[in-house]
């Protein structure tokens, strides 16, 4: 039994489902179910979604119709006129049409949720529609009612145990009849509402369902060869591992690695399921397998750039040392405001915090953290991590640009840089 996921770029447009079918044909004969992510950059045009209609802004109808032209318009590549598709794409976008007709009553995530997930709900639904369409048996599948999460929205945790009993139960009866197609990066909690694992999630997912189904592999499609040891967006001459370890896929996801959501590893670990990364332009190349033993092989370092950092400087009002008891504080504000450290360094006096910036997040904890300390911060900076590193990289990277604040291991070193 095998899972696929295939990310939003490898289902950007029509023909982009064509070679998904396509893929999915060379594995006939396997049991297989497949993850799919929002189409393109749907998740961005929802996001951007959200925060208008939260803020009552004029331009959020046209965002939305937008978002439903793209889909049209991949719809229109593929299917004839009046085809049963174009109503269920319809029907799903209905959701979000009764969600922005009234003024926004609840907290921002839980808006987040509802609303960013109609991405996934409409893409697999095309997707389970064209590969009926092509020949291959497959069946369409609401992962809400499989992955059980708390109602921590932006960030479901996972309910194991419930969710291994619902994937467990009717899933292995599906997959002798037909694929299953379902939904990467959502979940659904015991009231009946979506909550999202968290962007780039649908990797995780993929590993939620191999792990309660014993599946043989995951296979994540993706638009690179493979893993790489930089984001060739930001850099050049990058070279691709052919096998990683799960330590070492752990270490780069821990440090911001795009390529594979944070937790994905994790329960392939504990069954000892192998992840490939692989190119969905190229089915057959050989990608990245990542597994409990491999030979990895450091040519060049590992580089992982995080953009759109705040470091904020935090010291005691009464100018008493940083203690136990102020870093309980703070770290329980950043867990309260679900806000993830990226580096951290403690002084006498201070202590100094780098992490992803979220708007809404950041101003709640600077409220919180105002009746005991002062705090100082910069925004709009790049976390730099390189792994296995030489010195000359090191120099090279943050050549004319500022140092706020660095941190030097063994294998590791980190920069924060303006």
């Amino acid at each position: 039994m095998l899972v696929f996921k295939f990310g939003g770029a490898s289902v950007k447009d029509a023909e982009g489902l064509v070679n998904l079918a396509n893929v999915v044909k060379k594995f006939e004969g396997n049991q297989l179910l497949i993850v799919v992510s929002a189409m393109g950059k749907t998740t961005n045009a929802l996001e951007k979604l959200v925060k208008a209609y939260v803020n009552q802004e004029e331009e959020m109808h046209s965002i939305f119709e937008d978002i439903k032209q793209y889909h049209y318009q991949i719809l229109t590549g593929l299917f004839e006129p009046g085809h049963s598709i174009f109503d269920e794409v319809a029907n799903t976008f209905v959701e979000i049409d009764w969600i922005i007709e009234d003024e926004p009553q609840d907290e921002y995530d839980f808006i987040y949720d509802q609303v960013v997930s109609i991405g996934e709900m409409v893409s697999t639904r095309i997707v389970n529609a064209w590969l009926n369409q092509t020949g291959i048996k497959s069946k369409w599948l609401d992962v809400r009612g499989y992955i059980h999460t708390d109602n921590t929205y932006r960030e479901g945790i996972v309910q194991w145990q419930k969710t291994k009993t619902s994937i467990s139960l009717e899933i292995p009866g599906l997959l002798e009849k037909s694929i299953v197609v379902t939904q990467g990066f959502l979940g659904g909690t015991s009231e009946n509402f979506t909550t999202t694992l968290g962007r780039e999630g649908s990797d995780y997912t993929a590993a939620i369902f191999a792990a309660c189904l014993g599946a043989e592999s995951v296979t994540t499609w993706k638009d690179v060869p493979g893993i790489l040891n930089a984001d060739p967006k930001f850099f050049e001459d990058t070279v691709k591992f052919d096998e990683l370890s799960y330590t070492e896929a752990i270490e780069m996801t821990y440090y911001g690695a795009s390529v594979i959501h944070p937790k994905t590893i994790k329960p392939l670990q504990n069954a000892n399921i192998p992840l490939l990364v692989k190119p969905f332009a190229d089915p057959m190349a050989s990608g990245t397998i990542i597994k409990e033993i491999a030979e990895n092989q450091y040519i060049k370092p590992v580089i992982i750039l995080k953009q759109n950092q705040v470091l904020i400087s935090v010291s005691a009002k009464d100018y008493s040392f940083i203690s136990e008891n102020h870093l309980s504080e703070i770290f329980g504000l950043f867990a309260k405001y679900q806000l993830k450290v990226n580096m951290m360094q403690t002084s006498a006096l201070s202590f100094s915090v780098c992490f992803d910036y979220f708007d809404e997040r950041f101003k709640k904890l600077l409220i919180g953290l105002e009746p005991k300390f002062k705090v100082k911060y910069n925004s709009a900076l790049q976390l730099i991590t390189l792994r296995h590193y030489k010195t000359e990289a090191v120099n090279e990277l943050t050549k004319g640009k500022l140092v706020l604040l660095e941190q030097v291991s063994r294998n590791t070193v980190q920069l924060v840089v303006k």
